[in-house]
């Protein structure tokens, strides 16, 4: 059998048509990036707020607009801060009776380890007009912001152990690669600021007086996770640059680099035409994003032009970089340019030992800062839809460890129940809400899950957490997981 033989006008005819495929191939590519590019160009000079992926914003009225995370990384206790307990001040030393811990869960530092009661050595007393007993150690909360805060006595969580428990916190999993709270909000309801990221992180953990135990923290707490890379958080950084590579070097100035970017973005539209990859999108949108931080950060983080008045009320420590009442400070002037969520870190909490030498120092770097800030917002019209967060991962034991002495002891952790605090956004003010047994072990009312705190937030911003949902690995991923979670109605003003 003989193989068929083409004459070679027709040869030619073929030739002529892939010739005509190419071109219309490379044409349509081109301009479809000629396109996307002119589509582009005007961000530089224009840029526009990026909306979120609900269709028709907020499922149902939001109370809050923006959100600022205040993490005590490392688990305040809440048997001397918040949960007072005076009826175990005779009861130092006595054995924790079984019926109460009911073989549950400790770590590995108290397992099998007689455990006694160790009643706190701090004073409270109830704030004047809302009843609520107030630590000591917290004056300014309590005098600045008792009558705005509700205070939370029955958290509780899974995680026993510090990393589970804040990847838990942060993004709703304790199994890292999920995405974090702020992510979910920027994806959900979008960007409103024009020249800053949605979602920022400032981290802290200064005393003077010194303190142990200060665990690292991992950028999976800001992260997106398996939300798009633009929705993760942008960490500004204590010393240097506020942002790494803000600065340009040597050599090169705005106007260069302006048209380094222009020349850039055209190439990745042309590649983003080619292969239909939705990432070189966000790679456009950062890099232009990064032009604006250099001047928008550098202003954002200069604080010489704030009045001694607002310096004086968040405290001496304002002074210093990197410090808390900086951060409390820089939170503010965040919220005051439309970033939707700040994570504040501040470390050292996780006290196994020497608990009343450290405390007072921890309490002394965020008291007042964090009442200062209460009232600042309040002044300037932004508490009512900015919904603040004070919180730890767990919370810490009845039980003591080191030496356990009236004025020397320590506390192991324990999720069982904890406290924390809200204000703004929606919350009712000068409120306690649940309560734990006589030896703040196990909650005893209106328990709050962490799952339940993260329905609560979604629901102040607008958003049916039931309704947020991003497919991944098979499943319709939330910020509140595959369990029950419920909104605390009991904590809605």
């Amino acid at each position: 059998m003989h193989e068929p033989t083409l004459h070679p006008e027709d040869l030619r005819r073929i030739a002529a048509l892939e010739e005509r495929r190419r071109f219309l191939s490379a044409g349509t590519m081109g301009l479809g990036a000629t396109a996307l590019a002119s589509l582009t160009a005007p961000l530089a000079a224009q840029p526009t707020r990026a909306p979120g992926v609900l269709p028709h914003g907020p499922h149902h009225a939001p109370r809050a607009r923006r959100v600022i995370f205040l993490f005590m990384a490392g688990a305040p206790s809440q048997v001397d801060l918040f949960d007072h307990k005076p009826g175990l001040q005779d009861r130092l030393g006595e054995p924790l009776p079984p019926s109460v811990t009911r073989g549950q869960r400790v770590t590995a530092m108290t397992r099998g380890r007689e455990q006694k009661i160790q009643p706190s050595k701090f004073r409270f007393t109830p704030h004047p007009k809302t009843g609520v007993d107030w630590c000591e150690l917290l004056p300014y909360l309590s005098k600045w912001a008792g009558e705005k805060v509700a205070v939370v006595k029955s958290l509780n969580t899974h995680a026993i152990n510090h990393d589970p428990g804040k990847t838990f916190f942060c993004t709703g999993s304790e199994i890292p690669g999920k995405a974090s709270m702020g992510a979910w909000l920027s994806y959900g309801l979008g960007s409103m600021n024009r020249d800053l990221p949605d979602f920022m992180v400032l981290t802290s953990a200064f005393w003077t007086g010194g303190t142990r135990n200060v665990q690292g923290l991992y950028s999976r707490m800001w992260g997106s996770g398996f939300l798009p890379s633009r929705f993760q958080g942008a960490a500004l950084q204590t010393h240097g640059d506020p942002v790494l590579f803000l600065s340009n070097p040597a050599g090169i100035d705005a106007t260069a680099r302006r048209r380094m970017l222009d020349t850039l973005r055209a190439v990745n539209a042309d590649h983003r035409a080619v292969t239909g990859d939705p990432e070189i999108d966000t790679t456009i949108a950062q890099q232009e994003m990064a032009f604006r931080l250099q001047t928008s950060v550098p202003e954002l983080v200069d604080i010489e032009n704030e009045p001694k008045s607002v310096l004086d009320l968040y405290g001496p420590e304002v002074h210093k970089p990197g410090s808390f009442a900086r951060n409390c400070l820089l939170a503010r002037r965040m919220i005051e340019r439309d970033v939707r969520f700040v994570q504040l870190f501040h470390r050292g909490w996780d006290h196994h030992s020497i608990l009343p030498k450290q405390l007072p120092g921890q309490c002394y770097d965020v008291d007042q800062p964090s009442a200062a800030l209460i009232l600042d917002l309040a002044q300037r019209g932004l508490l009512d839809d900015t919904l603040i967060v004070f919180a730890g991962e767990f919370g810490r034991t009845i039980y003591g460890q080191g030496n356990m002495s009236r004025d020397d002891y320590g506390r192991d952790h324990h999720p069982r129940c904890f406290s924390g605090w809200l204000a703004g956004g929606g919350i009712r003010g000068g409120i306690e809400y649940g309560k734990t047994d006589e030896f703040s072990y196990n909650v005893a009312e209106n328990p709050v899950h962490v799952r339940d705190l993260h329905a609560t937030m979604l629901h102040l911003l607008g958003i049916d957490h039931e309704r947020l949902t991003f497919p991944f690995q098979g499943l319709e991923q939330k910020l509140t997981g595959v369990e029950a979670a419920r909104v605390v109605e009991g904590l809605i003003a």
